[in-house]
């Protein structure tokens, strides 16, 4: 991405540390142990220019003692890499590369037997969008066969884009093949900001479409949300917020800084225009702010990463999306209970994003960053001792409380009945309506062109009529 090093790798380098670029497959890693073990490491190894295959290629293996420590004791798996997409904050096309790389149905076979062996039946799927596998048909169909035939309790996460429900059946067999969990890259619902980041694939028109049809299915739904976009301020940042929890059916919104990570394209630009990154690069990771905004003030960004958070989290919003979980027939609201419960505990009690956090946070006294001093055990030990056992008792009564709110959804009288906006099936009339096409920072345009497009499809023809040099004009179809 760079024409040369930054600088603080180059530090590393200095200080003996190498460096390996590129994916480890193919052997690669075979290279990388011999020249430690024979003292002969180069300063870099860079596979960048050639991805490996991936059929037949060993599979990463987890023990269960580490498995059990994660949530929902889940493993995880990649079936495929790359993506044919160009956002620009993504890393992924930068690492991973355009073209869809897959591993093969016995591959996967393989990697549920092994898990399965030690009791492991929950997998997330790490492909950054299994919708555009190529091969994701003939991996399902196998994970459906295994489902029928010997696994029935295999469950799957995975992430997909905002279209994969326009790909005929998948959203049907990812359902055979025990998909409980959809990430979805929704990542903004105002079209200039997507348009801003080449996320031109996101077309906020089939968004309610598209997450109903997941909710139909009985996936819990996961989106992320980037904040800090061209076009955003706290008030319309906190006012986008209201209109996804009033019109979007989603479960779980998850909030980041929109960060320009190292490999991506937004990083590679802002370096080369000299403008200001953080330079530590500890805080890459999507949740602290290492740029500053054209628009907002560092506080004030800051400030609605934060109200994002608050505004979405509230028990009032966890009452509705337990009405709509327990309105589907298909859905599972014990299991959304625990999810939101979750990211709840991780946001209220802990106060870390919820990727960050866990069930019990372990603390050892000597695990001290460099230069500083080892507290007193008298004076450390006691405190984390009653932080333990207040967390533990905001944990019960939270839960508890969320756990009331279900209970109500589920004995309402119109339990079955039930209907939000969000959860309406899309209508004609929805259009002229709905905030999340009037009041979003290009939802305007967004409409123009689905209404193009749509008399496109319906084999009519849009007419633009350009102005030329001699100001005459002749009319040409629209793009």
């Amino acid at each position: 991405m760079l024409p040369e090093l930054p600088a603080d790798l180059k530090a590393a380098q200095a200080m003996g540390i190498s460096f390996f670029a590129g994916e480890c497959e193919d052997g690669r890693l075979d290279d990388v142990l011999l020249d430690a073990w024979n003292g002969k490491l180069k300063s870099i190894y860079n596979h960048m220019d050639k991805l490996p295959a991936l059929t037949g290629e060993p599979t990463p293996f987890l023990p269960l003692k580490h498995v059990k420590r994660t949530t929902g004791a889940a493993s995880s798996m990649d079936l495929g890499r790359g993506c044919p997409y160009q956002c620009s904050f993504c890393t992924i096309i930068n690492v991973q590369g355009r073209k869809s790389r897959c591993r093969t149905p016995d591959d996967v076979e393989r990697i549920i037997r092994e898990n399965h062996a030690q009791n492991i039946s929950c997998f997330i799927v790490t492909d950054d969008n299994f919708a555009r596998n190529s091969d994701w048909e003939v991996l399902f169909d196998r994970i459906i066969h295994l489902r029928k035939t010997e696994f029935p309790d295999l469950v799957f996460t995975i992430q997909v884009d905002t279209l994969s429900h326009k790909i005929p059946n998948f959203i049907e067999k990812a359902a055979q093949a025990g998909v409980r969990h959809v990430f979805l890259g929704l990542e903004n619902i105002n079209p200039d900001n997507l348009i801003a980041a080449k996320k031109r694939q996101n077309k906020i028109t089939e968004y309610r479409e598209m997450i109903q049809k997941w909710r139909e299915h009985g996936a819990i739904t996961y989106a992320g949300y980037i904040l800090g976009f061209p076009s955003d301020t706290k008030e319309t940042i906190l006012r986008d917020v209201e209109i996804i929890k009033r019109e979007l059916p989603l479960d779980i919104l998850e909030f980041f800084f929109l960060t320009p990570l190292p490999g991506s394209e937004d990083h590679k630009v802002l370096l080369q225009n000299g403008i200001w990154m953080d330079p530590d690069v500890n805080k890459y990771d999507l949740n602290h702010r290492v740029s500053h905004h054209s628009k907002m003030s560092d506080k004030e960004w800051e400030d609605a990463y934060r109200s994002a958070w608050a505004s979405y989290y509230t028990p009032e919003h966890a009452r509705t999306i337990f009405r709509r979980a327990a309105a589907c027939k298909a859905s599972r609201p014990e299991m959304t209970l625990w999810t939101v419960a979750f990211f709840f505990r991780t946001i209220e009690v802990e106060g870390v994003q919820p990727l960050e956090g866990g069930a019990f946070r372990l603390k050892f006294r000597r695990d001290r960053r460099s230069g500083m001093k080892l507290e007193n055990p008298l004076v450390f030990y006691p405190r984390y001792a009653w932080e333990s056992v207040r967390k533990v008792w905001a944990y019960v009564r939270m839960y508890r409380r969320l756990k009331a709110l279900l209970n109500e959804a589920l004995a309402a009288p119109d339990r079955w009945t039930y209907r939000d906006v969000a959860i309406t099936p899309p209508e004609k009339d929805e259009f002229e309506r709905l905030s999340l096409y009037h009041e979003t920072t290009g939802g305007e345009a967004a409409l123009a062109r689905k209404r193009r497009d749509d008399v496109i499809r319906a084999g009519g023809h849009v007419y633009e009529t350009p102005p030329l040099a001699n100001d005459m004009t002749m009319a040409t179809p629209a793009e």
